[in-house]
Formats: structure tokens, sequence, C-alpha cells
């Protein structure tokens, strides 16, 4: 009989897993970090793609659902050079197989289906602990200490439950990103939401990137990249909005005063994200009644896959817990080696924004990948 399963992280790859486990009757309980499901911002728009994150939600049963969250036109793509010259504008024509959703709303609706109380938040991991073979100790911040028989880490890149199984550590990539909005684009920012289109927007030259998509309603959301080291980013003072603004646009001097404008014009302060990735093929050995989904076990550069992935991982083990209720190392066993085998092309190709952020004539490069596609 499966035991009772700890999961650690409320992300979308740790809330599949307890969807698809309740849908077979057993039992799992998630402990989340966050005070509530409102606590802060669960970032922008998401790809959903039919290969993976659509079939994790299928086995979740919610693809129905799921449908009702697509917001129309947002596979529209335009790739435009620093001065605003449109080198490829693809349409929405509806026939795309990576429909675009609210990150914050997919992730409430699988909230929604579990039962009540799976969730307990306000559960910071601070320290977990194997006891003795298949039995790990958890403690949270709050003073919360107990032991479980089954323990899966969907608590992200800097996992404290990775460290029983692997001591991989996420490094940076070389390259980072600024988060800025805009709302109500359409009559307060026409020029600018004129640029961006019905979609996304990608302006690149070497070393740097302005991109951004349209969300619900009429709001703008960039992200500003570049490929520098970390230490670059100190001279940034983040705490004074007005002037990281500032200082961030003076890196594109010369560029369409449109796209500027995403920066120049944020109604929120700029937000610091560097990027992290684990080794390529990151993988560890079978270690009783403990393992790892999502950014837990391979997060890498943004590439478009990785909620997908962590749904997909969540929706497999779930599966694989289901198949094998007697056999709990027989499942983990077998999710392990589909998940490694799944993985290892993902993470070499998480990197290829940075490579093509570094080559000459990046704008270009993106538009004949797109094209061809």
């Amino acid at each position: 009989m499966t035991p009772s399963i700890t999961i650690i992280g409320a992300g979308l790859g740790g809330l599949v897993l307890a969807r698809v486990l309740h849908l077979q009757g057993i039992a799992s309980t998630i402990y989340e970090a966050d005070a509530s499901p409102t606590a802060r911002p669960q970032g922008g728009m998401l790809d959903i793609h039919a290969h993976d994150g659509q079939v994790a939600l299928k086995a979740a049963q919610l693809i129905d659902t799921f449908k009702h969250l697509i917001l129309q036109g947002r596979q529209a793509h335009r790739i435009l050079t620093p001065d605003g010259h449109v080198l490829l504008d693809l349409p929405d024509n509806g026939t795309g197989d990576r429909p675009e959703v609210q990150r914050g709303e997919l992730r409430q609706t699988l909230l929604d289906a579990l039962p009540p109380g799976t969730v307990h938040w306000g559960h910071k991991l601070c320290d977990v602990r194997s006891k003795r073979a298949g039995v790990h100790d958890v403690t949270f911040t709050n003073g919360i200490r107990f032991s479980t028989r089954l323990l899966v880490g969907a608590d992200g890149t800097w996992s404290h439950v990775r460290p029983l199984l692997s001591d991989a550590v996420p490094t940076y990539t070389g390259t980072a990103c600024v988060e800025t909005w805009l709302f109500n684009a359409d009559t307060r920012h026409r020029e600018t939401a004129h640029v961006v289109g019905g979609g996304a927007m990608s302006a690149l030259m070497t070393g740097k990137a302005i991109m951004a998509h349209r969300e619900r309603g009429d709001t703008l959301h960039a992200y500003v990249l570049f490929n520098r080291p970390l230490k670059w980013f100190d001279a940034i003072n983040f705490s004074d909005a007005a002037a990281a603004r500032q200082q961030i646009a003076q890196e594109f001097d010369g560029w369409a005063p449109a796209m500027k404008a995403l920066i120049e014009e944020s109604d929120l302060p700029p937000v610091f994200r560097p990027f992290y990735a684990l080794p390529v093929g990151h993988a560890w050995s079978r270690i009783a009644g403990v393992t790892l989904l999502g950014d837990a076990a391979h997060v890498t550069a943004p590439n478009g896959e990785g909620a997908n992935l962590a749904m997909l991982d969540g929706a497999e083990l779930g599966l694989a817990l289901g198949a094998h209720p007697g056999d709990v190392e027989m499942a983990l066993s077998h999710y392990e080696t589909a998940l490694f085998a799944r993985t290892q092309d993902n993470t070499v190709d998480g990197g290829d924004l940075h490579k093509m952020l570094s080559t000459e004539n990046p704008a270009e490069r993106m538009a004949d990948l797109f094209s061809r596609e």
C-alpha cells in the first residue's frame, strides 16, 4: 500500500502530482512556504505544449477547464530589430499547439481541483534529514517537525530536498533578466502596445534583448535580458525604482522609443531575476523514499519548457505510484528512469537563448529559427 505522500512546494508540478494522486485515491499533503495562494505574484504567461504540459493536464482530468483559460491571439509573435524594423510577424491563426495562459490562473485551477486542506500554507522547509532507510525527518521554520516515508521535492531551484539525493548546486548561466510592466497599455502607452502587438515581441542585439508579452487585458509584461556577470548588476540600485529604470534604459540608447518605454515607464519597480541551471544531465542514484520533480530536478535557463516539464513530471510520478501501489521503490525507479531520459535534451537546449545573444545578428537568427518551425 502506498504511504501518505509529503510534497514540498505548491508550484505547478507539485499540484499536478497531488491531483493525479487524488484521482487514484492516494493521499498526499503539500507544504508550501508562501503564507497563502495570493502571497506573491505567480509570474506571467505560459505556453502550454501539446507534448508535455497538455499531456499532464489530461492526466489530471483538467484539460477542458484549461481550455477556458486560454487567451486567444497570444501565440502571435513578432521579432524586431532594435530600431523597430519588423523581421518576422507570425499571427495567431488558432492552429498553434502552444496556447498561452496566465500562470496564476492555471495554478488556481489546480488548487481548486484538490480536496480542501491538501495544501498547508506558511510551511517553509528549513531542514530535512534521512533518519533511516526510507524515513526522512522534515523541519519547518514554524517549528513543525515530522517523519515521512515518501518525500517529494517540488521546491524549485534552491530545493532543500535535493541534497538528500545529489551534491549538485545550480550555477549562474551568464544571463539575467529584469522584469517590468505597463498597465492599460492600449490607452496609456499606445505606441508601445502597437509595437508589441497581440502576443509576444522580441527585439535582440548582441548581449541584450527586450522581450514582451501581452497578458490578460492590456497589460504588457517585459523581460529585459542581459548577458552580463552577476557583478555587473551589483551597480544597479534596485531599491530605487526610478534610478534602476534609468540605468537599465541607458543600455538601450538608440533603440526605438516605444520599446525603451517598456523600461522607462514601468508601472511597477523593476525586478531582477538571474538565471541558474543544474549541470546538464543531472541525475542521482536511487535513495529510498525520496525523489524530485520540476526545477528541483532539472532547472535550466528559461527555454519555454520549465513549467511544462514540471507538470509532466508530476503527472508521471503520480501515475507511476498509482501503477505500483505495493512497491513504491519500483514506482520511483520507473519514474526517475523516464525523467532522466526526458530532461537530457531539454537541459542541453536551455542555453540556446544565452548562446544566441552572444552571436552577431541575434534578431535575424531568431527570425530564421521561428520561420523554419
